[in-house]
């Protein structure tokens, strides 16, 4: 039997790292980096924040995305809303060749479409329990790149409402 639940990458990254490296890569980022993060031209000081750049949760995202397409090169992939908050990052994966599943109205996601032969990438910031659970049914490839630290509030959540404390949530719906 197919295996189809995949969370940790497919092991591509030596695959994969050219792509990303020329997409992703800048080489005055770097000189930035080597100079303390400020560079100095003529009279003007520039900063870069050293905390500049993709958050690890992003990097693995976009990484398992480029290897889901290396791994998967004639199998339709679908992007369950953006992998990321980035239009830059979703336009390259358009240009994969990934198809973007954006919500309809209420925010909720049609999987009408989606077939056991098709693979779906489930986004950074990850799905509700019952988007999971309905595309877990259809019995499609799932490559779950949702954040670690995502991952983390919302079991601190449920620990908290086991306690019978309330959440708020604030963001995208």
């Amino acid at each position: 039997m197919e295996q189809t639940y995949f969370r940790r990458g497919f092991g591509l990254k030596q695959q994969v790292l050219p792509v990303l490296e020329a997409e992703y890569h800048s080489l005055l980022v770097d000189r930035f980096r080597e100079r303390g993060f400020r560079l100095q031209v003529s009279d003007l000081t520039l900063r870069l924040a050293e905390q500049f750049g993709f958050c690890y949760g992003v990097d693995r995202a976009v990484e398992y995305a480029y290897e889901t397409r290396h791994k998967f090169p004639d199998r339709r992939i679908v992007l369950v809303g953006e992998i990321i908050h980035n239009p830059h990052v979703n336009a390259k994966m358009r240009g994969m060749g990934i198809e973007f599943l954006m919500p309809g109205e209420g925010g909720r996601f049609d999987f009408g479409a989606i077939t056991p032969d098709d693979v779906v990438i489930l986004p950074a910031f990850g799905v509700t329990i019952h988007d999971f659970e309905r595309l877990k049914s259809l019995g499609c490839i799932l490559v779950d790149t949702t954040c670690g630290s995502v991952l983390n509030v919302w079991k601190r959540v449920e620990a908290y409402a086991r306690e019978g404390y309330p959440a708020i949530g604030h963001g995208k719906y």
